[in-house]
């Protein structure tokens, strides 16, 4: 299937290693142009390397305002239009939401919601000049199906979900679509963050992975390619017709109907 991409400018954000770096790669595969986001430099050049041409690194904090404006900017500037934003980074950290403070909280906020608000925010008048786009946050099955210590993710993602139904109706009419997607267990190394102890080495080990994936009805873990082949069905023609919808990729781990 041609997804009609070729020519199309994307901003990626995460986009040094994962679901972020996969994204960039099948957006840049399909002849889109990418503007690819990370906070640390060094990895992301290696990232943006391993993606090609088309690509190019715009090292930036999403969590300040600033930042966000220079990351729009940066884009257009480069490519000329902007067609596809990918909103996606890394969660806060895992724990009770008793423990947490008012700057926890707050850093939550900055990284979850209003990163998106802002990019989205600049995103948009652009979009409008380029007759149309697609605006994709990635955030995760938790929001959904809520998970303890998950707090931070669940509550500032929900804001998230909130926000994007409310702006699809607002910008329906320009052409430009707006979805969230919901990965469940992905084979990236967040696994060893969430489920390790935390001190930088590897815990997951294949029999784990074995145990992890029985939870799974497919009886596997996801992979990030998986998550950007909806996002790239999204972002193109054929997906003009999906707004405001929420999907979670998952392998059937969701339990609701809906």
């Amino acid at each position: 299937m041609d997804l009609s991409l070729t020519g199309k400018v994307a901003i990626v954000g995460g986009a040094s290693q994962g679901i972020g770096l996969a994204i960039a790669r099948v957006l840049a595969a399909e002849g889109a142009r990418v503007a690819m986001v990370a906070r640390r430099r060094e990895p992301l050049d290696a990232a943006v390397a391993s993606v090609g041409a088309g690509a190019f690194a715009v090292a930036a904090d999403i969590r300040k305002a600033d930042d966000c404006e220079r990351i729009v900017a940066s884009a257009v500037e480069r490519f000329g239009r902007m067609d596809i934003l990918v909103n996606n980074d890394g969660a806060p950290p895992l724990g009770r939401l008793d423990e947490f403070d008012d700057a926890a909280w707050a850093k939550a906020v900055e990284q979850n919601l209003m990163s998106v608000v802002r990019l989205t925010r600049h995103a948009i008048p652009h979009m409008r000049n380029a007759g149309g786009g697609s605006i994709v946050n990635i955030t995760a099955l938790s929001v959904l199906q809520p998970i303890a210590r998950f707090g931070l993710s669940v509550a500032t993602w929900a804001a998230v979900l909130g926000y994007a139904k409310t702006l699809s109706l607002e910008v329906a009419a320009d052409r430009i679509t707006v979805n969230t997607i919901c990965p469940g267990r992905i084979a990236t190394g967040r696994l060893d963050t969430v489920f390790g102890a935390g001190d930088g080495k590897p815990h997951i080990d294949d029999r784990a992975l074995r145990e992890m994936a029985k939870s799974i009805p497919v009886q596997r873990l996801g992979t990030p390619e998986e998550i950007a082949g909806l996002v790239a069905l999204l972002a193109s023609p054929w997906g003009a017709y999906i707004t405001g919808s929420t999907f979670h990729i998952d392998g059937g781990r969701h339990a609701a109907l809906a």
